[in-house]
């Protein structure tokens, strides 16, 4: 997972959707889970739930190692 040596994304890299970048983003900037789920348009749970399934494909444990993992990959 991540690049090549000339800079390139490796394509067996997980694929996000933008709603899971966007999920990222707000989790980056410190944003509360219920504002994350309001600006999202769905409960609480349902952000939690969105954040475990991205640590789950991109194989880290927690929201904000999902964080640091866009982020190297230059996708937030």
């Amino acid at each position: 997972m991540g690049r090549t040596e000339t800079g390139e994304r490796i394509a067996s890299a997980p694929r996000l959707d933008p709603g899971d970048l966007t999920l990222l983003r707000l989790l980056s900037t410190g944003t509360s889970w219920p504002a994350i789920g309001e600006q999202l348009h769905v409960s609480e749970r349902t952000a939690h739930r969105q954040a475990r399934d991205i640590c789950d494909r991109i194989g880290v444990r927690r929201p904000i190692e999902a964080v640091v993992w866009a982020i190297r990959e230059q996708l937030i």
